[in-house]
């Protein structure tokens, strides 16, 4: 691959109502509120010097419209809209001004039917890292990974490391040799994505880093004491696969949130990926408590970037699994 994708930088989620969702991801979790109009709020980490990470935008159901990496340059845009074009792919242009903030965009669906995005260009903000006095909530700091649920993980797999340039960092085996989930990235951590197999193309979870497990901690006791208690799925534990320190939130839409801190360092090029087996009761959950149903089989709907409608969801390749936890 000829471009420079340096990292998962944005997401933009449709949500029905935005005053709700003000609520819950700025002043309980702690995001900073950049800019808003109408029919969107842009928001962003306390660590974070672009104009935003995630974009919330007022629509009839909630959804979600594209996941968006930033690339070094145009350059790069242009070599993967090339890229895109000799593989079949449709792709989708977005001129600078068509959206607040962004310059040149390409969208494209991927090999599962997930909705990409690449940009060069955003605006800046204020980095606020040492503004303490800002800090509240969950004290969230910046987009770290988006986690995808789709039909075949192998494909995809191949897809993001192949054409992509994707190095994984760790997976999980079934017994017959499958490749049942992936995790990986671009920047030099664990993960910008990972890859999950059940019915799909949707988004499992978009996640956040957070400066510590403590502030895991507190962003518990401040949801608790907001009156949104009910709106923690899983958590907080630790997971084997990554070694980070999670929590799992649903919004006001459904839409699944991780909190997330202790990962690791996965820059060196004789870094050898991470191999779990399926059965192994401490992937997914280190120690901690067994993750519901839910965990498994909810997820948000993602939308054609070309058509606007909802991707039609296919069953999964593999066989659903859900790993025996330890308490």
């Amino acid at each position: 691959m000829n471009a420079n994708i340096i990292r998962c930088a944005r997401a933009i989620l449709h949500v029905t109502d935005l005053d709700a969702s003000r609520h819950f991801y700025v002043d309980v979790l702690g995001f900073i509120e950049t800019e808003a109009d109408d029919n969107h709020i842009y928001l962003r980490g306390l660590e974070e010097h672009t104009h935003h990470s995630l974009v919330l935008k007022k629509a009839d159901e909630p959804c979600v419209e594209a996941l968006g990496y930033k690339v070094n340059s145009n350059d790069d845009l242009k070599a993967l809209s090339e890229m895109f074009v000799q593989k079949g792919f449709t792709t989708k242009w977005l001129n600078k001004g068509e959206q607040h903030a962004i310059g040149d965009a390409l969208r494209v669906q991927d090999v599962n039917g997930m909705p990409l995005e690449f940009f060069a260009e955003i605006d800046p903000a204020e980095r606020m890292l040492q503004r303490y006095d800002m800090y509240k909530g969950a004290r969230m700091q910046r987009i770290d990974h988006v986690n995808y649920m789709v039909s075949d993980v192998e494909k995809g797999f191949d897809f993001y490391q192949n054409e992509l340039g994707f190095a994984c960092s760790e997976y999980t085996e079934t017994e017959s040799g499958n490749i049942w989930a992936a995790w990986l990235h671009r920047k030099q951590t664990v993960h910008d994505l990972a890859l999950m197999n059940g019915k799909g193309p949707r988004l499992h979870h978009i996640g956040f880093w957070l400066p510590d497990p403590l502030a895991i901690i507190h962003a518990c006791d401040v949801l608790a004491a907001s009156g949104y208690g009910d709106k923690i799925e899983r958590g907080p534990g630790r997971h084997g696969l990554s070694n980070a320190f999670f929590l799992y939130l649903r919004d006001p839409d459904g839409h699944r949130i991780e909190l997330y801190n202790g990962d690791y360092l996965t820059s060196d090029p004789d870094f050898k990926p991470i191999r779990w087996d399926i059965n192994d009761p401490m992937r997914q959950t280190f120690w901690g408590h067994e993750a519901p149903d839910c965990w498994f089989n909810e997820a948000s709907p993602v939308l054609d970037v070309l058509t606007g409608e909802k991707v039609e969801q296919r069953s999964a390749k593999l066989k659903q699994h859900k790993p025996t936890f330890v308490i």
